[in-house]
């Protein structure tokens, strides 16, 4: 179903949250590279994907590659944030009805790990 994976695309693009609520399924769950446990639901993951695209969403911010299989896909991503190169990827899966119900998102170098933190950090509480 690689229309979840363009619906996405459109929502990075527009850097617009709004469209989570009808993209994600209600026992979404998202699985933050710096929060220990999952965030279960779609409230939590809602605010937690909303809270990435305040703090990844810049100008540099691109998908570089991607692996999809019917039901879930890999999305490789590059920005930079304050200097710093990040380098990640998201894995995303869906159910039947297209809609995510799980987002897990990787992340390296240590340096990019720290300013993520940081910028996630100040969207969540801001």
């Amino acid at each position: 179903m690689g229309g979840t994976v363009e619906r996405w695309h459109e929502l990075v693009r527009a850097r617009d949250p709004a469209g989570l609520d009808a993209l994600l399924a209600d026992d979404a769950v998202f699985f933050s590279p710096v929060v220990h446990t999952p965030r279960r639901g779609k409230a939590n993951t809602t605010k937690y994907l909303a809270a990435a695209l305040q703090a990844l969403g810049n100008a540099d911010f691109r998908y570089v590659e991607q692996w999809v299989g019917p039901s879930s896909a890999v999305l490789e991503f590059a920005t930079v944030i304050d200097g710093i190169e990040v380098e990640g990827v998201d894995i995303v899966g869906w159910n039947a009805e297209g809609r995510i119900d799980r987002f897990k998102v990787m992340i390296r170098p240590l340096k990019a790990i720290e300013i993520v933190r940081q910028k996630m950090a100040a969207a969540l509480t801001g």
